[in-house]
């Protein structure tokens, strides 16, 4: 069974930090690209950023280009994702994903963690 657990979501104010986490099991990690996605309340879930299974490609949502960081540990069967210079639009239920193939990290998917900006 498949399963993606994220962590690290939490009440921030504008201007900090926080990691998010997602630990995977049931899958072969090393060989699946992984993709964190956000849905705030009211707006479709969209992209935030992609990583490939061996970190080689990464992308970014332009809305967080330059203020987040996606990050695997192949070992720890991990993806993370830093968030740095949080604003109140950031607020959103951050899911972790899978995918075969790195144009398509949607395969599998997590529960889900708030994180919520204040101003």
């Amino acid at each position: 069974q498949v399963q993606l657990v994220e962590s690290g979501g939490g009440l921030v104010q504008a201007g900090g930090s926080l990691r998010l986490s997602c630990a995977a099991s049931g899958i072969t990690f090393s060989i699946y690209a992984m993709g964190w996605f956000r849905q705030a309340p009211g707006k479709q879930r969209e992209l935030v950023a992609t990583i490939s299974s061996s970190s080689s490609t990464i992308n970014y949502a332009e809305s967080v280009n330059g203020r987040s960081t996606i990050s695997r540990d192949n070992a720890k069967k991990t993806v993370y994702l830093d968030l740095n210079s949080l604003k109140p639009e950031d607020t959103a239920v951050y899911y972790c994903s899978a995918g075969r193939w790195y144009d398509r990290v949607s395969d599998y998917w997590g529960q889900g963690t708030q994180v919520t900006v204040s101003s």
